[in-house]
């Protein structure tokens, strides 16, 4: 038997990442960005939009991360999708609605994709917290950063040994397109993908 941790130094120049940032309440989410990047950057991440390990994508609030974030977690180019945004309690049970179903489709995505969808969305009872916890005590951003980098470390040795042992676990995470021939299947996992490449 074996034992299996994520780690932040497995070969961080090759990962890709997909940042998800929700633009309301952006006074909020603008810092935990800078959190996220100076993470990544830390680790050895190349965060320039121009370069080849994140892509960034704006959405217009945190209800809308979760479908963005289960496409780009589809699309097998990442190793890990990281959403971003920060909602806060108002007067009325919108709050409830919007952080309950930002939650359900973040992990869904998560689940269904079988790619690492990192929940970094804040649910604050005011701007004073959420902002205490996007920069003035703490920047959650680096947390949230950190979680993806040891969660695709993770699933690189998970899907490597369930491969090497004959497991075959990749069924239930491909996407099959209407009309698509068996060449054209894209596989939400670009280890699963390349093993599948050498075993044909």
């Amino acid at each position: 038997m074996a034992v299996f941790e994520g780690t932040f130094t497995h070969n961080p120049s090759l990962l890709r990442f997909a940042l998800v940032i929700a633009r309301f309440n952006d006074l909020v989410t603008d810092k935990l960005l800078s959190g996220c990047q100076d993470c990544l950057k830390r680790h050895g991440v190349d965060i320039n939009p121009s370069g080849t390990q994140v892509d960034y994508v704006w959405v217009p609030g945190s209800f809308e991360v979760p479908l963005v974030a289960r496409k780009l977690a589809f699309s097998g180019r990442y190793d890990a999708v990281i959403c971003l945004g920060a909602i806060i309690r108002g007067q009325t049970p919108h709050f409830d609605y919007v952080a309950a179903e930002a939650a359900k489709g973040i992990a869904a995505a998560s689940f269904q994709s079988g790619v690492p969808v990192i929940f970094g969305i804040l649910t604050a009872d005011t701007m004073q917290q959420a902002l205490e916890r996007a920069g003035i005590k703490s920047n959650h951003g680096w947390n949230y950063a950190q979680n993806a980098l040891e969660m695709a470390s993770l699933m690189y040795q998970l899907n490597g040994k369930l491969s090497s042992s004959g497991y075959d676990g990749y069924v239930e995470q491909t996407q099959i397109l209407p009309g698509d021939r068996p060449e054209n299947i894209i596989s939400s996992n670009p280890v699963a993908t390349e093993v599948q490449n050498k075993q044909e």
